[in-house]
């Protein structure tokens, strides 16, 4: 299955970008999209199947509301109330929305925190 992710702005993208693969195309609707940004958005998406990540405030929900009636099929993943947008939402919480929206293939991992020392580092 090809994917594209559908996000409000250039941050939002940065942020996903160091959580998922840079196979996955990831969009912006550049705030609140209209008729042309929206048709410019079908374009690039193709037929893939659409993933539409948005704050959870009110503009967010405005924007998920334009992009539910353009996009019919696509899914929709949001941060949580309390947290400032998406690009300021922990790698860790957006990694747990990816996972429950079922795009564990894309999700690039961090690594584990904290070092393992062997023997042959000197310690």
């Amino acid at each position: 299955m090809e994917i594209v992710l559908i996000v409000e702005g250039k941050n939002d993208r940065s942020r996903l970008r160091r959580v998922l693969n840079a196979d996955v195309p990831i969009l912006c609707t550049n705030g609140t999209p209209g008729t042309l940004q929206i048709d410019k958005l079908r374009r690039e998406a193709g037929g893939k199947q659409i993933y539409i990540f948005t704050d959870n405030d009110s503009s967010g929900r405005r924007i998920r509301g334009m992009l539910r009636d353009a996009f019919p099929d696509a899914e929709h993943i949001h941060t949580r109330r309390g947290y400032p947008g998406v690009e300021k939402t922990p790698e860790e919480y957006l990694i747990e929305q990816l996972e429950k929206a079922g795009l564990d293939a894309y999700i690039e991992y961090p690594p584990e925190s904290g070092a393992i020392w062997s023997k042959e580092d000197g310690l």
